[in-house]
């Protein structure tokens, strides 16, 4: 700790004082040493039982939520046909509202078109090309916490789009899910750093 003129750290000047540190050599008897190896080495193997223990318990923590968004993923699946006649019906109704004439074909490509932009096909594709990929990963023996964290960016990218491109409050009811069980992988990812 150095005081505010910049004079020497406080540390340094107290350690140089006579007899502030003092090192003796004590001997070591042979069976004490040999204990003590023995006692470490013990130490250190259930240290890394332990570690191994917990990683696994991790990784299959880590595998129940991937499978827990894959789950959800898959009911969105129903809503996708009631998102896309809510849609076109809220369309119908407005231009009612309006009171002017429609050319139905006309109406029908237009509600194509809408709909393509809220097509979320490639982010479900995606999102479970990462969650297999994830599983890869983790069965992998050595450094998978990096990995598996750029992984659930990716997955977290495609659940994002997914929620913008919903458009359904059943679908975004879902995704909040999912990100809620990406967030509890993020997180259980730190201990694996």
């Amino acid at each position: 700790v150095g005081d505010t003129n910049g004079n020497e750290p406080l540390m340094t000047a107290v350690l140089r004082l006579p007899e502030v540190m003092q090192t003796e050599m004590v001997r070591v008897d042979p069976e004490e040493w040999t204990a003590l190896t023995e006692a470490v080495n013990e130490a250190v193997e259930n240290l890394n039982r332990f570690r191994e223990q917990e990683g696994e318990v991790l990784i299959a923590d880590l595998l129940k939520r991937i499978d827990t968004i894959e789950e959800l993923a898959a009911q969105i699946v129903p809503l996708e046909g009631e998102r896309i006649e809510t849609v076109r019906a809220r369309l119908r109704d407005n231009l009612e509202a309006l009171q002017v004439k429609v050319d139905h074909n006309r109406f029908e490509q237009e509600i194509i078109y809408y709909l393509e932009k809220f097509d979320i096909t490639e982010e479900k594709v995606r999102l479970k090309q990462h969650c297999d990929y994830f599983r890869t990963v983790a069965r992998e023996s050595e450094g998978v916490g990096r990995k598996l964290g750029f992984i659930a960016q990716e997955i977290g990218r495609e659940i994002n789009t997914t929620g913008s491109k919903a458009n359904h409050a059943g679908i975004q009811k879902l995704v909040v899910r999912m990100k809620d069980e990406l967030e509890k992988i993020k997180e259980q990812l730190l201990n694996l750093l």
